[in-house]
């Protein structure tokens, strides 16, 4: 299984304010600010890292905070709705956090035989924090006001509104290696066996639905997890085949990774799990220090300066 896709690796978002983001998913999610970086296109913005101790693949949610942001729209052609797993029991603490903080949020719901809540953070994206009905054994990340019986673990699925689900199905089952589990209506869930979490897509078909627009509270991308770069090269070889346009290896310091659209529209990754974020700074410090790319670095007195301040 090491030559196969293992499930969801990252998923990267965009926000407005950067230090509201950071309260949000430190403070009131209790997530683990792993690494706080620049954009690489863009070095005088954040790139911020949120996960469980060391970053874990299938943890990572990414964010790039562009202050004054317009707010985007969800609709078809995007990832629409990000879900979280948490543990059975805990849906009254989570209901009763967003009450104190103020949170826009639903009454709990069920899909699939699920529980869930709907949440949305500060930009206005939608997770969606899930009772898994397996088991999730990951060991989430602890607060003082968050423990782990409560604590969010890591993904749970990714959700992607289309007009016509065949062709992004066609990718998931054929190229990814993704299998239908069960469809309720207009909402399919495919899943990979690879591994035990972070490992399900649901695909909403919505034929007259208009496009999304990505802007502030929306998925940019979704990034999906292969072991290696050898493994990495073969999953660029298959889907140029196809005929769709993939990018070249691109080194993010973190991981490498491929990028390519899907049919549907939703810009896709490929990315390894090797170096890891322990790379650049030890596992105890993970998220304490501004770690800039290589190219940037001289440029390091400049960009501290332009960057706002966090905390």
């Amino acid at each position: 299984m090491e030559n196969q896709i293992k499930g969801l690796h990252h998923i990267t978002a965009i926000a407005g304010n950067a230090k509201r983001n950071v309260k949000f998913y430190t403070d009131t999610l209790g997530l683990h600010l792993v690494k706080k970086t620049v954009n690489f296109d863009d070095p005088n913005t954040y790139h911020l890292y949120y996960g469980d101790k060391t970053g874990a693949p299938g943890t990572i949610l990414t964010f790039f905070p562009w202050e004054g942001i317009s707010a985007g729209r969800r609709g078809a052609r995007q990832a629409t709705e990000i879900g979280y797993s948490i543990s059975q029991g805990s849906l009254d603490f989570w209901l009763k956090r967003m009450d104190d903080h103020n949170i826009i949020h639903n009454k709990v719901a069920e899909k699939f035989g699920e529980q869930y809540l709907t949440v949305l953070d500060p930009d206005g994206l939608k997770l969606e924090l899930t009772v898994a009905k397996n088991a999730d054994n990951r060991l989430p990340w602890e607060t003082t006001e968050i423990k782990a019986d409560n604590a969010i673990k890591g993904f749970h699925n990714i959700t992607i509104t289309t007009n016509k689900i065949e062709p992004t199905a066609r990718i998931l089952t054929e190229v990814l290696g993704y299998k239908l589990l069960e469809q309720h209506v207009n909402r399919y869930r495919f899943v990979t066996d690879t591994v035990e979490n972070a490992n399900i897509v649901d695909l909403v078909e919505v034929a007259g639905e208009i496009a999304g627009h990505v802007a502030g509270g929306s998925v940019h991308h979704v990034a999906f997890r292969v072991s290696d770069e050898k493994t990495l090269m073969e999953y660029r070889e298959k889907i140029a085949a196809l005929g769709l346009h993939i990018t070249d290896k691109i080194d993010r310091n973190y991981f490498y990774s491929l990028y390519f659209r899907e049919p549907g529209g939703v810009l896709f990754e490929i990315a390894t799990d090797n170096p890891g974020f322990a790379v650049d700074e030890p596992v105890d410090e993970l998220g304490t220090h501004l770690m800039l790319p290589p190219q940037y670095e001289s440029r390091r007195a400049d960009i501290e300066q332009q960057l706002p301040q966090l905390f």
